[in-house]
């Protein structure tokens, strides 16, 4: 392992990590993959500042010759790309230029069409702006110019603020043109320079994957009806900001390692602790998310939380309420304990559907949440 990642390694041992719970965890997995429910996987777990575990499964390609998943490979994050995002909100917002309750109007006038002019970063954030169906085509991807127009003509579906709706792919393409009008530059280099870089992830986190380094990303498998498969250059190149970026697993648990140590990773800090907190704070509560079954989701500005509910996605059932994180459609979670010092990120090469994608999320975060001895 390179010494210059910014998780120093350990060994779940010596970080009062149990280890039956981790060898049930490892072979729950390989039996996922000995089973074809995905051909690759990789895992990390982190705690207090340390890297305890990082395994690599399967294979990141299939065809035409399999090639095995290895340490540097990178996984398609998906959702877990909208954390990335809404990190660059934070940081405009700890610099003044932007407030989480500024209208998206404020910085983006003509996206006050079709009465969207009170709209605020907050509903953008929590799911709340009204528009969760809408989407830019293709062609934006490498002409920003022309996703702004598109993000400006999206229509409401309902008023701002009434549901709590899930928006897959709208709000996070809209938080990213806000970005590009208050900096005047495009929103992944503004991730990279003030979230990805600082951290010391830029080997290993991606939004947006430069030619010369996608030879090292996973294929995405998917059932064939699914709309979830795009191995193109450009789309990886594009780094969608509601699911487009890429990243090893023990990349994404040093994310979540900073936000536990309330915006410190060893010797970087990137956020003040203030607005760690405000950030992660349930916004929604007991409030049911259409997008997600009807699951109260507790929403943040990025991240969702456990709560106390008998229902939650991904992060495990046993979870501490206080526990936050998101995930990827239907191959992964990514997610940090702070009443524990736990981080733990998980990701697959193939989009699942429900119910077998949530069960299989909760039996991977129990474990974990299990071989945690405090």
């Amino acid at each position: 392992m390179p010494s210059e990642f910014p998780l120093p390694p350990s060994a779940p041992g010596a970080l009062n990590l149990r280890p039956r719970p981790l060898a049930d965890l490892d072979r729950l997995i390989k039996s996922h993959i000995e089973a074809g429910r995905y051909p690759g996987c990789q895992i990390a777990l982190a705690r207090h500042g340390k890297l305890a575990l990082y395994r690599s499964y399967g294979n990141a390609r299939t065809e035409p010759d399999p090639v095995p998943a290895v340490d540097d490979t990178l996984w398609l994050l998906f959702s877990n790309t909208k954390v990335l995002t809404t990190a660059a909100i934070w940081s405009l917002v700890e610099d003044g230029a932007l407030s989480f309750h500024d209208r998206v109007a404020d910085h983006i006038p003509e996206f006050a069409t079709h009465g969207k002019d009170e709209i605020t970063l907050f509903q953008l954030a929590t799911h709340q702006a009204g528009f969760p169906n809408a989407n830019v085509s293709r062609e934006t991807w490498a002409d920003h110019a022309r996703m702004r127009a598109e993000i400006c003509d999206f229509q409401p579906e309902w008023p701002a603020g009434s549901k709590v709706h899930y928006h897959g792919r709208s709000a996070h393409l809209v938080l990213a043109m806000v970005v590009e009008a208050v900096t005047g530059r495009d929103f992944r280099e503004v991730i990279r320079e003030r979230v990805i870089g600082p951290l010391g992830l830029i080997d290993e986190l991606f939004v947006g994957v430069p030619p010369e380094e996608q030879q090292r990303c996973a294929d995405v498998h998917a059932p064939p009806d699914s709309e979830a498969r795009d191995n193109s250059p450009e789309f990886r190149e594009a780094g969608l900001p509601h699911g487009g970026g890429f990243g090893t697993a023990r990349a994404m648990a040093a994310f979540y390692q900073m936000m536990i140590g309330g915006g410190r990773l060893g010797a970087v800090r990137l956020f003040s602790k203030r607005m760690v907190e405000y950030v992660t704070r349930d916004f929604t509560g007991d409030r049911p998310d259409e997008g997600m079954a009807g699951i109260p989701m507790h929403r943040g500005i990025g991240p969702h939380s456990r709560g106390t509910g008998g229902r939650i996605r991904g992060l495990g059932s046993i979870a501490a309420p206080e526990t936050f994180g998101h995930g990827g459609v239907g191959s992964s979670y990514c997610w940090a304990d702070p009443t524990s010092g736990v981080s733990f990120a998980y990701l697959t090469n193939f989009v699942h559907p429900d119910p077998w994608h949530s069960a299989r999320l909760d039996r991977i975060s129990n474990l974990v949440h299990a071989a945690i001895d405090f």
